[in-house]
C-alpha cells in the first residue's frame, strides 16, 4: 500500500483534526496524574481531605452499596458501578455497609507539581457517573478493576496509569454530555466556541485579537464576544491573558529564562511579561518562583 501520501487519508471516519482536540493541549500542558491509595472491601466509615488541599479524589466501586455524604452533608447512594470524581479535594466521607461491604478503588489526583490546573478549576465540585450509562468509561473501570484486584507483576504502576487513562474517559464524559453549562468545559463543548479556545490553548505565542479568536469559531467579532463572555464567564482578551500567565508559570517551573518564556506566551521580551504577570499575580515571575519553590 502506497503510504507516501497521508492526505488520502484524511477524510476517513474516524481521524480526528488535530484542531478539534479539545483536551490533549492542556492535558499536555497542566498534568493531572492518579496516584491509587485503595483497593479492596471497605466497611465502615472512611474520611477524606482532612488535610490535603491540593489535588483531587476519585472513587471507582466495583460492587456492593456505597454512601457518599460531602462536607455541605449531601448525601448520594451508590449501589451499582459508579465513579465519584472531585476535582479539587474537600472533606467528605464514604460509608459501606459493615456486613455487605463495598468493593472500590480510591486514587489522589495530583495536579504538575502543584500548578493550577485549569481543567480542576472548571470543573463543578464533584462529578457523578454511573459506570453502566458508558461503554468507554465502563471498559477502563473493568481494565482497572481486573488490575486493582488480581496480584500481578508490576500492579501498582498499572493501576495508577489506567486510572490517569480512566480519569481522560471521565473528562471526555463531561464534553461529550456538555454536564457543564459554565466556565472553560462548557466553552469546550460548544461546536464554535472550541475551535477558538483550542487554537488559543494550541498557540499562545500568536498575535490574538478579537477578530482571529473570531474567526477561527467562524463568527462576527461582536457574537463572538458576547457568546464567550456569557459561556466563559470572562471577556475573551482577559481569558487569554490568564491562560498566557498559565502556560508561562509552567515553563518557568521547567527552569526556562524569563525572555525565553516571554516569547513562547506572545509577549516581546521579559519586561513586557513580567508586567503583566505582576498585575495578574501580584508578582514577578522571579518572585512567584521563589515563593512555589520555597514551598516544596
Amino acid at each position: 500500500m502506497d503510504t507516501d501520501h497521508p492526505d488520502l487519508y484524511a477524510d476517513r471516519p474516524g481521524r480526528m483534526d488535530n484542531t478539534m482536540d479539545r483536551l490533549s493541549e492542556i492535558l499536555n500542558r497542566f498534568s493531572m496524574n492518579a496516584e491509587v491509595f485503595f483497593s479492596g472491601n471497605l466497611c465502615g466509615i472512611q474520611a477524606f481531605g482532612g488535610d490535603q488541599s491540593d489535588g483531587g479524589s476519585l472513587h471507582l466501586l466495583k460492587s456492593g452499596t456505597l454512601a457518599f455524604i460531602n462536607d455541605e452533608g449531601h448525601k448520594i447512594v451508590l449501589d451499582r458501578p459508579a465513579v465519584i470524581f472531585i476535582p479539587k479535594m474537600f472533606k467528605h466521607r464514604i460509608i459501606a455497609n459493615e456486613s455487605e461491604g463495598a468493593e472500590l478503588v480510591c486514587a489522589n489526583i495530583h495536579y504538575g507539581d502543584g500548578l493550577s490546573n485549569p481543567l480542576a478549576n472548571a470543573l463543578p465540585k464533584f462529578l457523578y457517573f454511573e459506570l453502566e450509562n458508558s461503554n468507554l468509561m465502563g471498559q477502563s473501570a473493568e481494565w482497572l478493576f481486573r488490575e486493582a484486584f488480581e496480584d500481578r507483576y508490576g500492579r501498582q504502576p498499572m493501576i495508577d496509569r489506567l486510572t490517569d487513562i480512566f480519569l481522560i474517559q471521565v473528562l471526555r464524559q463531561v464534553l461529550d454530555e456538555g454536564t457543564v453549562s459554565h466556565g472553560l468545559m462548557a466553552g469546550l463543548s460548544h461546536p464554535q466556541l472550541s475551535r477558538a479556545l483550542a487554537a488559543m490553548h494550541r498557540e499562545p505565542q500568536a498575535q490574538w485579537t478579537l477578530e482571529t479568536m473570531a474567526a477561527e469559531a467562524s463568527m462576527s467579532r461582536s457574537k463572538f464576544a458576547e457568546l464567550f463572555r456569557e459561556i466563559i464567564g470572562q471577556p475573551p482578551g482577559d481569558y487569554i491573558t490568564e491562560w498566557r500567565i498559565a502556560v508561562a508559570q509552567g515553563l518557568l517551573k521547567k527552569n526556562k529564562p524569563v525572555g525565553l518564556v516571554a516569547n513562547e506566551v506572545g509577549y516581546e521580551n521579559g519586561s513586557a511579561l513580567a508586567r503583566v504577570f505582576r498585575k495578574k499575580t501580584g508578582l514577578s515571575p522571579r518572585e512567584w518562583l521563589d515563593k512555589v519553590r520555597s514551598k516544596s
